[in-house]
């Protein structure tokens, strides 16, 4: 092995251990998170080559919930976009490859907030880098402070307000967390949301951290917002009735090679993107007025025992068990067996049996496709 290789695959390996350190912090030992992990230089390294690559791809999937709704509310010369707690700037630089690709891009007017001096510098190095390749009209505004004192700090209303693996750390330690973050929200939606903007809020795909959200969720709801997605209805989230419940995305995913190997060498497996999300609006705009107030979102892999596939769906009567036995299986059911976490599917003639939904040999399963 030359010098230079070896020297490569000791770089590798020490990043990889980084990996390794971060990904137990924001996971098992969630307790020993720094409040501003991301001052350490190794934490920071291994965030932007791991971490980064992997949460930039998320915000995709609301903004193009968002893009499909009739009143065409992305569809703007200009967008105003606020990332809280941005950290190196995963969900500013994903929402800029997301509008590059549509036809007629707007202006991203960007403000990334951040309290570590050194996110916002890699934010900026970033931002720029993108914006050359992408051919993208954007700018930026980095603003370092928390977001308790951000107010004074930024001016007018914005389209977007992105919160992007943020809310599970405000307030952490403090038993009054929920309630806490519920007011944050609201009072952040009250002064800073446009009229027909949007709160996007991505979370770790975590049991406890999915419900904390979905709890603040809730109060969000209790305090007059309207969830616009990935919920198809308005009520209280019913995930929340059995505490081993909780929702998430399931994004398949192909990692670049460095991704393959830190996870080769740190023991991880990064092969898809789980991230829970929700996105929140103040005019009740709704993903419902796009796939229909019938329509029901498929939120658990496929339950395949003998005889039979199961899901749990999620809409308007609540969250349910469906079930289409093997000896049901019809031209008329064919897309149930190929149905997947995520996917937005209506039903003619759906049996209601009380505990689960039956798919009958006569039910018409239909996926809603964008």
């Amino acid at each position: 092995m030359t010098q230079s290789k070896k020297n490569s695959s000791q770089e590798l390996a020490a990043l990889a251990a980084d990996v390794a350190r971060l990904s137990k912090l924001l996971t098992k030992e969630r307790e020993r998170l720094p409040a501003a992990y991301l001052r350490d230089a190794g934490l920071r390294k291994a965030y932007l080559s791991y971490y980064l690559p992997s949460n930039l791809p998320k915000i995709r999937l609301p903004l193009k919930e968002l893009s499909l709704h009739p009143e065409s509310m992305l569809a703007k010369e200009n967008l105003r976009i606020l990332d809280i707690g941005s950290g190196p700037g995963s969900a500013m630089l994903g929402a800029m490859e997301f509008f590059a690709r549509r036809k007629s891009p707007p202006f991203l007017e960007l403000t990334a907030v951040d309290h570590v001096a050194g996110n916002l510098k890699d934010a900026a190095a970033l931002f720029a880098s993108y914006r050359e390749r992408l051919g993208l009209g954007a700018s930026l505004h980095t603003v370092k402070t928390n977001i308790e004192q951000a107010e004074p700090h930024l001016g007018g209303h914005y389209d977007l307000i992105v919160l992007s693996n943020v809310l599970n750390e405000l307030f952490h330690r403090d038993e009054e967390r929920i309630a806490r973050r519920i007011d944050s929200m609201r009072q952040m939606s009250r002064r800073f949301l446009a009229d027909d903007g949007s709160l996007i809020v991505i979370e770790p795909a975590l049991h406890d951290t999915s419900r904390e959200m979905l709890l603040v969720r809730d109060g969000l709801v209790a305090q007059g917002l309207h969830v616009y997605s990935p919920c198809l209805m308005n009520e209280n989230c019913p995930a929340l009735v059995n505490p081993k419940d909780w929702c998430h995305e399931d994004v398949p995913w192909e990692p670049p090679a460095v991704i393959r190997e830190i996870d080769g060498l740190a023991g991880l497996r990064k092969g898809s993107l789980k991230f829970s999300y929700l996105v929140m609006r103040k005019d009740g705009l709704s993903l419902a007025d796009v796939y229909g107030a019938d329509a029901f979102r498929i939120v658990s892999e496929p339950l395949v025992s003998k005889g039979k596939i199961e899901f749990y769906v999620c809409g308007k009567g609540g969250r349910r068990l469906i079930a289409r036995l093997d000896k049901d299986m019809s031209p008329a059911n064919d897309a149930y067996k190929a149905l997947k976490r995520g996917d937005i599917v209506s039903f003619q003639d759906l049996g209601d049996e009380r505990k689960r939904y039956r798919v009958g040999r006569d039910t018409v399963v239909t996926v809603k496709r964008a």
